[in-house]
């Protein structure tokens, strides 16, 4: 996949010919510009704007440069890099260079720092211990004129270590609050992501309100939700109040012999209404991006009728289950697509993750009023 593919620019037609058959072309020029500035004004008030979760291309193993471009190609508002690793660099020559990039094409920059939780199943010290990477990632996110930066605790994994997930949120609202000053004086906001199935809503929601939503939102995520055993409809509308940061794609789950698989779709091709999910995110945050990370084509379990699935759910009452039990009965197993015989495996999962992105990206804009920057 080239860098450089795109589709055609946006353009808004005027029709000129009733006022040059009446006016002077001094007249047109005057009257016209503002006219058209107005137009274009109202369009972009009356949209949503839409962006691209770097993971949505993870194939392509591109660093922020590259996938800085490929959003650039595809029209994008915005551009999510949700760790630090996208960068080939974090001094400030670097991360001013694609900072200037994306405003030369009206790109906004949003950034993530990783896991939190020394705690946790799979903390590292790349950059030092939780709160110097948290403070590292607010020096980033000014730099890249990032409005966040998010955070999460880590995986399913965590609930099932001693004590399960309540350890490692105290740890993480320990080093939230310990960053908080810093995040202000910044003008920063953290997004607490709910990250592969760590968090449910009833976790998430008292994090950020015990470090304060002064200083700390909800990064949403619908795909995690599911694998939390949440209809993800019944998550956003909990946390879309607090959202400052959100990954969206769409999905399916269906009943199997140990209780259920799930899998991730290109939006509008799931269960998803997404009509009413990109509305609660945007009447909430109107200036956040809807940003795609299109993760499919692959099946998970989630199984809940095991005692050991329980175990990282000592507190979670059968009632708590009810919304997503009735999603379960009304999903499908979807098919997979698979390369044909003798086509190389790696173009074929690049190429797959590029369409189904563009899928994502065409029903956001056709169905959801998305994209600021018009074809």
């Amino acid at each position: 996949m080239n860098s450089n593919s795109s589709s055609s620019h946006p353009s808004i037609n005027i029709k000129r010919r009733h006022f040059l058959s009446t006016l002077g072309a001094a007249a047109v020029a005057t009257s016209l510009a503002p006219n058209s500035l107005l137009a274009m004004t109202s369009i972009a008030k009356s949209r949503i704007p839409l962006g691209l979760d770097a993971h949505s291309i993870r194939g392509m193993r591109w660093k922020a440069p590259k996938i800085l471009q490929f959003a650039i190609d595809h029209k994008m508002d915005g551009v999510l890099f949700n760790n630090l690793s996208y960068f080939e660099s974090l001094d400030d020559k670097y991360l001013k260079t694609l900072r200037k990039t994306a405003d030369d094409h009206a790109v906004q920059i949003y950034m993530g720092a990783g896991g939190i939780c020394a705690n946790g199943a799979r903390f590292k010290k790349t950059y030092g211990d939780a709160e110097d990477l948290v403070k590292l990632g607010i020096k980033v996110a000014t730099t890249l004129g990032s409005p966040i930066v998010n955070v999460k605790i880590g995986n399913i994994k965590d609930r099932f270590l001693p004590g399960g997930i309540q350890p490692r949120a105290k740890e993480a609202i320990r080093v939230l609050k310990a960053c908080s000053k810093q995040a202000q004086d910044a003008g920063i906001k953290f997004g607490f992501e709910n990250h592969a199935a760590d968090l449910r809503s009833e976790e998430l929601l008292p994090i950020i309100k015990e470090v304060g939503t002064d200083v700390c939102g909800a990064m949403i995520d619908p795909g995690n939700a599911l694998w939390a055993m949440e209809d993800p409809m019944v998550h956003v509308k909990a946390l879309a109040p607090y959202v400052v940061a959100n990954s969206v794609r769409d999905y399916t789950v269906w009943p199997s012999e140990d209780g259920a698989q799930f899998q991730w779709m290109a939006v509008g091709e799931g269960m998803m209404d997404v009509k009413t999910y990109i509305q609660a995110l945007h009447q909430s945050n109107p200036k956040m991006p809807i940003f795609v990370e299109s993760i499919s084509n692959a099946v998970r379990p989630l199984p809940f009728l095991t005692e050991a699935h329980w175990e990282g759910y000592p507190d979670l009452a059968a009632k708590d289950i009810t919304d997503f039990l009735k999603l379960l009965r009304k999903g499908r197993q979807p098919k997979i697509d698979k390369p044909k015989p003798g086509e190389d495996k790696k173009k074929f999962d690049q190429q797959h993750q590029v369409n189904e992105f563009r899928k994502s990206v065409e029903y956001l804009r056709k169905n959801c009023d998305a994209g600021l920057k018009l074809k």
